[in-house]
């Protein structure tokens, strides 16, 4: 198994790269949860001709962005605990009314984090195996086996070089076979029930190499073409 820091040439995409190709792909009229950490970047990059409803697990619908200086209202906050701003027709509400949103699938799009991905899809973004991480489940599990699409924004390895993306995940699961497509800093996959099918690749690495940096078998779509920076 390769690790990246011993594979020259790979341009690999930074955090705010990765976010700015998650949010291509966000819907025009979607109502979407960003999960805590680089999910949150997507929306600094949503194409300004996309209305787009975010929704907060706090308790926030129609989430603005970060408010200017002078401006901001510390009763409003995120689930990051990041100050933000209401647009007009926002809303917001108790835990108990955020949750059944989130719980009835009445979201469109989700884009999580996470520590590892299986080919079925499984999904473990709460806990790993080191001991000075404190678990953190949040509504990711809510999140997870409520919504119709869950995208998952992460590194392809750790920083000591193992596959994040495996056939069985090693960690304890957030939820069974719900992740559909995964952005990483090499790569962008599709799961799909006869497995994980590359459709874009950074510039610099080849198919073996991408393989090699996986933990479970990958196939290449004949139409697939380079993951540029956007940004």
């Amino acid at each position: 198994m390769k690790s990246l820091d011993h594979t020259a040439g790979i341009n690999r995409l930074q955090r705010r790269h990765i976010a700015a190709r998650a949010a291509r792909d966000v819907l025009d009229g979607a109502y979407v949860n960003l999960g805590i950490g680089m999910p949150l970047l997507i929306a600094d990059y949503v194409l300004p001709d996309r209305e787009v409803i975010y929704h907060s697990e706090n308790g926030m619908l129609g989430m603005g962005p970060a408010p200017v200086p002078g401006d901001e209202d510390e009763d409003l906050v995120n689930a990051g605990k990041q100050l933000v701003t209401l647009v007009n027709g926002g809303c917001y509400f108790n835990s108990a009314d955020s949750f059944a949103i989130m719980r009835g699938k009445h979201l469109d799009m989700v884009f999580l984090g996470a520590f590892q991905v299986s080919e079925a899809g499984d999904l473990a973004n709460w806990i790993t195996d080191d001991k000075n991480n404190l678990p953190s489940v949040g509504g990711a599990m809510d999140l997870a086996v409520g919504c119709k699409d869950i995208r998952v924004l992460m590194e392809h390895v750790t920083r000591d070089g193992k596959p994040r993306i495996l056939k069985e995940c090693t960690y304890p699961l957030t939820a069974r076979k719900v992740v559909k497509h995964i952005y990483t800093d090499l790569a962008v996959i599709d799961v799909n029930p006869s497995g994980l099918i590359v459709r874009e690749m950074v510039e610099g690495i080849d198919f073996g190499t991408l393989q090699e940096l996986t933990g479970v078998p990958l196939m290449l779509d004949r139409n697939w073409r380079i993951l540029e920076r956007l940004i």
